[in-house]
């Protein structure tokens, strides 16, 4: 095998959980072109990661078909030579752009009538691999992921000096970084008052706190701060992805909702505290030695609901802040120096 093209996940999360397919490729084929086929917003993530080659910006929006535009790309990629595709997501038109280029091997999971498209299709045990990254690898006949395999991400230093400098922020006490959102839904976001709870008990304790997420994340950062009595700052909206995998390269330890930026805390070998409520960390753990997660186990959870369907959302309220500090402390007791 020369060169494989990885048609790749459209969520931050998944989309870092790929690299322990990339290393499993990487550990089989060593001279193998990993290119990556992906939106156009995962080009920082995935040139951070140092088995891809290349990264192919899918031209395509979510649930968009247009089959000339498909056609036209895939007359483009067959001049590539490809020898093979691992195809990541489970949908027909994922499936479709490897047939359209004629790659000889079309490796993926069964799934949307995809026969015709796969000529290596797999079926899953879900059962015997319950974790996500273990499925990726699986479809290079990899075996779990280890610690070893697990992904890793690269801080750059000069960009990392030009966000601090353009953002204002300085280094001279230790940060905690909250990342409060979840684009799932509300289900999977921990009360805006137990992250300020948190937020101003470290304040206390002689740290800075920096709040990230997407604009859409703003107002909820704001509530945290003001609920926190002021003094955090809020970068939500304010970073491009790449900016926030070299600030939180900064920080000392992160707490964080389920989501994608939890992902990339754990890439980037953080000590990360994950809160869980509707979803299930044996499906999509954070991918680190020194991460923790945190949930209460309800009888009512993972319900993998975007709204708790029962109205209350027991099992991030009653989750208190107290449990995630108690963590925090553990990951870095008072007085010891981190990495960062």
């Amino acid at each position: 095998m020369r060169r494989c093209l990885i048609v790749g996940p459209s969520w931050v999360g998944d989309m870092i959980m790929a690299q322990g397919l990339y290393r499993a490729l990487r550990a089989q084929y060593p001279a193998m072109q990993i290119d990556v086929l992906a939106p156009a917003w995962s080009g920082p993530i995935l040139n951070r990661m140092a088995e891809v080659n290349r990264v192919i910006a899918s031209p395509f929006g979510h649930g968009q078909f247009d089959l000339a535009g498909r056609r036209a790309l895939a007359r483009e990629l067959r001049g590539e030579n490809y020898d093979w595709a691992i195809v990541l997501p489970n949908s027909w038109k994922s499936a479709l752009l490897p047939w359209l280029a004629r790659i000889p091997r079309r490796t993926g999971f069964v799934g949307e009538f995809r026969y015709g498209l796969l000529n290596d299709a797999r079926r899953l045990d879900k059962a015997g691999l319950p974790r996500l990254v273990d499925r990726y690898r699986a479809l290079a006949d990899a075996s779990p992921a280890g610690p070893d395999d697990y992904p890793h991400l690269t801080a750059d230093p000069a960009k990392q000096a030009a966000s601090l400098a353009r953002l204002g922020l300085s280094l001279d006490r230790p940060v905690l970084a909250l990342c409060p959102g979840a684009e799932y839904g509300p289900a999977k976001r921990w009360p805006e008052a137990h992250y300020a709870a948190v937020a101003k008990a470290k304040r206390e304790q002689g740290w800075q706190v920096w709040l990230f997420g997407s604009a859409s994340d703003r107002p909820v950062c704001e509530t945290i701060d003001a609920l926190a009595g002021g003094g955090s700052h809020n970068l939500a909206g304010e970073t491009s992805l790449e900016e926030v995998v070299d600030l939180l390269a900064c920080a000392r330890a992160v707490v964080s909702n389920d989501s994608g930026l939890m992902h990339v805390a754990a890439a980037v070998a953080l000590p990360v505290v994950a809160v869980y409520g509707s979803t299930d960390p044996g499906y999509t753990p954070p991918l680190s030695e020194q991460a923790r997660v945190v949930r209460l186990g309800l009888e009512c959870s993972p319900c993998f609901k975007r709204e708790c369907p029962l109205g209350h959302l027991d099992c991030l309220v009653k989750l208190e802040p107290v449990r995630v500090l108690d963590i925090l402390d553990q990951l870095n007791p008072p007085g010891v120096r981190s990495h960062s």
